[in-house]
């Protein structure tokens, strides 16, 4: 399978600077790049029979956590927005459990794709994790699951939607509510989104749809799944240093084991 099975290169032209240049205008001034109809028909099918077929072995957890992502706050009460406990609850499969001639991998491993990622997100250059777990992530939401509200400690996120439930499951977000380099969390803005005096933008998508997203900044949450059709989403993740690895807590967290 080569490259342009996955992805019509004629559309979507990623060793193309122009192509990479327009991209990456349209994540600076909207914190999000959207791709619809990214992965072929046939790699879409390929990738989402895989993704069904190891449901079975995904390690499903919730977690209680605010939406900075950070440890409680002595300065601060419960009830303030730095302490404030959201919900985040899926499935997971991990990297080392996708096929060597999964779609996926062929994507991740490109480097054509790896040049589009690193141009249209401004990354002098992108490595994939040092462990065996967490470069390509598969994620399941099924009925009820979510992901809470929060900001991301990366610069970006890149995601596949695999399969859309029936209802709910909706990418809700708020552009640049904090400036975390500056160190205003705009507690008051946060407040203001969890108590539901304003509303955020949402993001619709198909299968098939590749997803750039900036969410240093920019608050963001996948809402409750509303139906019984799992919503299956696959992560590429880099990093802009070799040898990174997940912590042993975040990947016991997480995945449910250390390798």
């Amino acid at each position: 399978m080569q490259l342009n099975d996955i992805v019509d290169l004629e559309r979507f032209a990623l060793g193309d600077a122009a192509f990479i240049r327009q991209c990456r205008e349209t994540l600076d001034r909207d914190g999000v790049l959207v791709l619809p109809d990214f992965l072929r028909a046939d790699a879409l099918a390929m990738v989402h029979a895989e993704s069904v077929g190891k449901q079975d072995r995904a390690y499903f957890c919730a977690q209680n956590h605010s939406v900075y992502l950070t440890p409680h706050n002595a300065e601060f009460g419960d009830d303030h927005p730095a302490n404030r406990q959201v919900v985040s609850s899926k499935g997971c499969i991990c990297d080392d459990e996708v096929a060597e001639d999964s779609p996926l991998r062929l994507l991740y491993d490109h480097p054509d794709f790896r040049g589009f990622v690193a141009g249209t997100t401004g990354q002098a250059e992108l490595h994939p994790y040092a462990d065996t777990m967490s470069s390509i992530n598969v994620h399941y939401a099924g009925q009820g699951q979510e992901l809470g509200w929060h900001f991301d400690n990366s610069s970006f996120a890149i995601t596949l939607l695999i399969q859309k439930p029936d209802a709910g499951s909706r990418f809700e977000f708020i552009k640049d509510l904090r400036d975390a380099k500056a160190g205003r969390m705009n507690y008051e803005g946060v407040e203001d989104l969890l108590d539901g005096r304003v509303q955020p933008d949402v993001l619709t998508m198909e299968a098939g749809t590749l997803v750039l997203f900036r969410g240093r900044n920019s608050i963001h949450r996948v809402s409750p799944n509303e139906s019984d059709k799992m919503r299956m989403l696959a992560v590429l993740a880099y990093n802009a240093e070799a040898d990174v690895s997940l912590s042993e807590n975040v990947r016991m967290t997480f995945y449910g084991r250390l390798s």
